[in-house]
């Protein structure tokens, strides 16, 4: 077992019924890995971490006094935003760009980084999930907050915000209604991505046990400084508010998914 830490838990008042998580939040790598073979530059990219999730992870968690998990690795080392089965799950090229630390990539390396990142982080997720569950005594609201890039290749995409989801509508359409309610900001539902994927951190701790959850992205040059994360804490603080004071987002109740039957998923 290594010391280094795959996670940071922000603690919060367990009692408030609502968990934040950022699976992207960081771009750090320990130390052994360099920097994958990559110009440091790539760091500072999209490919590396969810560009400004981690200032407004901590701006929301301290306004609402509310537990967070964040990641403490580059995605670039293994994404825990997928199922450990996921062939994704660590990337050889990731926008075009060739990673040389993750190919070739043994079988005993590759287990490496589940067990000791992957696995930890969802851990930690579960624990404070379970915390949240104990001690408000009813279901937890999760949110989980993820960022954007403007464009996709040549295409502009036009939203600052979007909520993602699969087969539970109780917190998204909320999300989604709070959002557009002031008529300032273009809204996503399920923008710029499909919040469909079959083990993933909200499927797996939220869509197979019925607890309400969202998935929330944000335009990353909307929050790439301290005036923008500022602006978007001001804006989110009262709609989570809101949110978390629904009785109905503090059931549980099971939906079917869009990426199929749930077997022995978990």
């Amino acid at each position: 077992m290594q010391d280094y830490a795959a996670f940071e838990v922000i603690e919060g008042d367990a009692a408030s019924g609502l968990v934040l998580l950022g699976d992207h939040a960081t771009n750090l790598l320990p130390e052994k890995y360099g920097t994958l073979g990559l110009p440091p530059s790539a760091f500072a990219r999209h490919i590396a971490y969810d560009i400004g999730i981690e200032p407004l992870l901590r701006a929301l968690a301290k306004a609402l006094g509310v537990p967070a998990v964040m990641s403490r690795f580059s995605r670039l080392l293994i994404d825990p935003n997928r199922g450990e089965d996921d062939p994704t799950i660590i990337m050889k090229i990731s926008d075009g760009d060739i990673i040389p630390g993750n190919h070739p990539i043994t079988p005993e390396e590759w287990q490496n980084r589940i067990d000791n990142f992957h696995r930890p982080y969802h851990e930690a997720v579960s624990r404070v999930i379970g915390e949240v569950a104990e001690r408000s005594g009813k279901a937890p609201l999760v949110l989980s907050l993820h960022s954007f890039t403007p464009f996709w290749k040549a295409a502009a995409r036009p939203w600052h915000a979007g909520v993602l989801w699969d087969g539970d509508p109780r917190a998204p359409q909320r999300l989604i209604a709070e959002l557009e309610k002031p008529g300032d900001i273009v809204v996503g539902d399920n923008e710029p991505y499909d919040g469909a994927l079959r083990g993933d951190t909200m499927f797996r701790h939220c869509t197979v046990r019925g607890i309400p959850h969202a998935l929330l992205e944000v335009r990353q040059d909307l929050i790439a400084d301290e005036a923008g994360v500022s602006a978007w804490a001001e804006r989110l603080a009262p709609i989570f508010a809101r949110l978390n004071a629904e009785p109905e987002l503090h059931t549980y109740r099971t939906y079917p998914s869009r990426t199929g039957p749930y077997g022995d998923a978990s």
